[in-house]
């Protein structure tokens, strides 16, 4: 594979990067300057851009580290990565020295210890305030986010256009718009929404002043009937969409049978490959007041430095490195990962006016789940989406199934 890189220009950055300060190696670990640097990165379903732009990161990297190697495994992201992780954690000869992972599994890998405190290491980069949350815990920053995914509202323009519409500017607007949607044209859904999605709908939650947390609060119950209510024959019907994963309105709204959709920044290839291609635009997925914006989850990966990590100072390096502006913006023309460094995403906007809806909504603010262990059994357990499927097939009312999913959500936090 050949690798083209500014080789002048990389050895100057990471030149820099080099003279930042450094916390000390942890126990288990080591800050050897040479020998080979171990990098776990996730594995993808067409992993070639993937793999160009990080050969292009290691080629500068080596360039201006002498007596370095870089060695990139690519694991899977099956649950199975959950057990790999904990063996690294627990054996240093089995560790890398910089690991990818995602930021929901971040208080799980925090608990165990298993990732080196990174607050002294990045500071002074424009991350946003709410993404960095997204990596940290107690007060820690245990990895860079390198990557995040936001869910805006796709719409079909050739149908609003037909039908002399506007997109909507309120969740009020929404539920009215898809409704006239549906009855005007009986073969389109309205929007395109599931019950098992629970990305979809915390906006709605969120929006309402509502949280995970306190499902059974008034501001959350609100949140709940504002989705649940969308999933009704006249917009999204229950029989059909009360089992849709967010993946499955992609597939919805990207073959022709839904006139809106919430889809991801990530959702665009599946959207231009689709019948819809070309026939859609996105705007920020509204809240309750008239022009405001709701919250949305801010989905990504980090990239983190091993507590067992035997390259301390080099592992911190390559992060700054692969997760710097320059490989950010690199990652997002390669594979459509949207930067998390303000500079990246602003001169990436300039250039790309699909982004500006999603930056808008990054820029409102984003939310994220409880940074705690017990997320993942309310995770695992379908929580949230057992509670919107009862209540869009009338199996129990709102006020009930909140309550349900509220007991629920406080016992895998631990809570009375």
């Amino acid at each position: 594979m050949k690798f083209v890189h500014s080789a002048v220009a990389g050895i100057a950055a990471v030149a820099l990067v080099a003279c930042a300060p450094s916390t000390a190696p942890t126990s288990g670990g080591g800050d050897s300057k040479s020998g080979t640097l171990r990098v776990w990165l996730y594995d993808e379903p067409n992993r070639a851009p993937k793999e160009k732009v990080v050969g292009e990161a290691i080629k500068e990297f080596t360039a201006a580290h002498a007596g370095v190697k870089v060695e990139v495994t690519y694991i899977p992201t099956t649950p199975a990565r959950h057990e790999k992780f904990k063996g690294a954690f627990n054996d240093p000869s089995s560790s890398p020295d910089v690991a990818e992972y995602g930021n929901t599994d971040l208080a799980e890998y925090a608990a165990a210890g298993g990732f080196a405190d990174l607050t002294a290491d990045l500071q002074g980069l424009d991350v946003n305030a709410d993404l960095l949350k997204s990596a940290s815990v107690d007060g820690k920053v245990y990895g860079l986010p390198w990557f995040i995914g936001v869910r805006a509202l796709y719409y079909r323009t050739d149908v609003f256009e037909e039908l002399g519409l506007k997109p909507p500017a309120s969740v009020e607007e929404l539920t009215k718009t898809a409704r006239d949607i549906r009855g005007k044209k009986p073969d389109l859904y309205g929007i395109a929404v599931g019950g098992e999605y629970t990305f979809g709908a915390l906006p709605f939650v969120w929006g309402a002043g509502g949280d995970i947390t306190s499902l059974d609060s008034p501001e959350s119950r609100k949140g709940v009937k504002a989705y649940t209510d969308l999933l009704s024959d006249d917009i999204c019907p229950p029989q059909a969409c009360a089992s849709l994963t967010g993946g499955k309105t992609v597939e919805l709204f990207a073959s022709g049978k839904a006139a809106m959709g919430i889809l991801g920044n990530f959702s665009r290839s599946a959207v231009d490959a689709g019948v819809a291609a070309g026939k859609y635009q996105v705007v920020p997925l509204p809240g309750y007041e008239k022009g405001s914006v709701a919250p949305a989850f801010a989905g990504g990966n980090n990239l983190g430095v091993m507590k067992n990590a035997q390259h301390r100072s080099l592992a911190a390096d390559f992060v700054k490195l692969l997760g710097g502006k320059q490989y950010q913006t690199k990652m997002y023309e390669a594979m459509g990962n949207l930067p998390t460094l303000s500079g990246a995403r602003d001169e990436l906007a300039a250039k790309d006016p699909f982004l500006k809806p999603f930056l808008e909504t990054v820029a409102k603010g984003t939310k994220f789940v409880p940074i705690h262990p017990g997320w993942v059994k309310i995770d695992n357990g379908k929580v949230i989406p057992t509670m919107l499927q009862k209540v869009a097939t009338k199996q129990a009312s709102v006020d009930e199934a909140t309550t349900e999913a509220a007991t629920a959500v406080k016992t895998a936090l631990g809570s009375s």
